[in-house]
């Protein structure tokens, strides 16, 4: 089977969505049509539905980076299907920035940040001057670039297909609650404009996703992966969305793009917002996350439909036209090591120009795993230290 679109759910209601409005006019019609067990798939979802046509199929990963890894690889390495030339749009709800967004908001990102892949002090121990216990790996200090690269940091998607996408979703009526409207008013102020964007209307907005398994609330750590974001990205990167699984399934298409099985240019990441990252001013964190009813769970599922629907229709309708050839990325895609070709326009190899990272006698293997030359002790001494000052401004 060669699906054109290949939907990613995280958790049931993430799914359900999509088959319970199976016969609604309008709607891409029946996922549960075709159903494929694929080995591998979560336990919970072992199968991978499709529409009788194969021309769009579903599945669910299981929520958490590792539930989302494994699902992930174990479907680009199946021979059920031919993906070589499928678009993927990763469809689930997430938190929300309030500086950047409102509940019911649909995200469209460009980069997928992994913001807890670092060192972690107990908030109660951090010293004195630093303002969170975050620390990037291999840095010394919250605000400097980490000199220890695992790979997944920061994953970067094509920009081109991401417009395509927003415009397609900008044609829906997005879903909203009383409770949601109400909640919302909490963030308006007198005193400051800081969460202005968190008392509109659910709209479509582009900005960037966060990846972390601990499930966080609170503006000290929000504000903390802010810093993150803007820091793993150069600057570029705009945190609005947190959510539990992007980085993981974006390495394992990495992977799978490698050995040509997929095409990353393919990927569209869409996350709609269920909750606020943080309490509004005078809320307590465990009010926000535990016992408030912010109202935005039920139009976060419903808009993954109602944004999700003429995405995938708009790719069936314009495959012969413009999808099947491919929609050409004009910015870099791809991980932090420039696995797939190009320059990172983030990460260290951007703040040298490309340069700094690796030379030319450097074999092959090692340019593939960067992580062996920050092993060396001259590039720990030298460069990790330059990227930390140019990281801090200090270029």
């Amino acid at each position: 089977m060669s699906p054109k679109v290949f939907i990613i759910s995280m958790f049931s209601p993430e799914a359900d969505i999509w088959y319970a409005n199976a016969d609604t006019p309008g709607s891409i019609g029946d996922l549960l049509a075709i159903n494929v067990t694929v080995p591998g798939f979560s336990p919970l979802f072992p199968d991978a539905h499709c529409l009788a046509d194969g021309s769009v199929c579903q599945l669910t990963t299981g929520e958490s980076e590792i539930n989302a890894a494994s699902t992930i690889t174990a479907l680009l390495s199946t021979p059920l299907f031919d993906l070589t030339r499928t678009y993927f749009m990763i469809a689930g709800i997430a938190g929300i920035n309030p500086k950047y967004g409102t509940l019911g908001d649909v995200a469209f990102s460009k980069y997928a940040v992994q913001v807890a892949l670092q060192y972690e002090f107990d908030a109660r121990e951090i010293p004195s001057n630093y303002t969170t216990g975050y620390i990037p790996q291999g840095a010394y200090a919250p605000d400097q670039y980490p000199t220890s690269i695992y790979g997944t940091e920061v994953f970067e998607v094509n920009e081109a297909l991401r417009a395509i996408a927003v415009k397609y979703a900008s044609t829906a009526k997005l879903n909203d609650s009383s409770a949601a409207v109400a909640y919302r008013a909490h963030y308006a102020s007198a005193d400051t404009t800081i969460y202005e964007a968190a008392t509109k209307a659910p709209g479509i907005i582009e900005c960037d996703v966060a990846t972390s398994d601990v499930y966080y609330s609170g503006a000290l750590l929000g504000e903390a992966f802010e810093n993150t974001t803007t820091l793993f990205t150069n600057g570029s990167g705009i945190y609005c969305m947190t959510a539990q699984e992007d980085n993981a399934t974006l390495e394992a298409m990495v992977r799978a793009a490698i050995r040509k099985a997929v095409d990353f240019s393919r990927i569209i990441v869409m996350r709609t917002a269920s909750d606020f990252d943080r309490p509004y001013f005078g809320e307590s964190v465990e009010d926000n996350l535990f016992y408030a009813d912010q109202g935005g769970f039920e139009p976060a599922i419903q808009n993954i439909y109602l944004a999700g629907t003429p995405v995938v229709k708009g790719i069936l309708s314009g495959w012969e036209k413009t999808f099947a050839k491919g929609v050409n990325a004009t910015n870099y895609i791809g991980d932090i090591f420039g696995s797939l070709g190009g320059t990172p326009d983030f990460g260290p190899g951007a703040e040298f120009g490309a340069a700094g990272l690796v030379t030319r006698d450097v074999e092959v293997e090692e340019v593939r795993d960067r992580r062996a030359l920050y092993r060396r002790s001259a590039v720990k001494g030298k460069l990790g230290a330059e990227v930390a000052r140019r990281a801090n401004g200090n270029a």
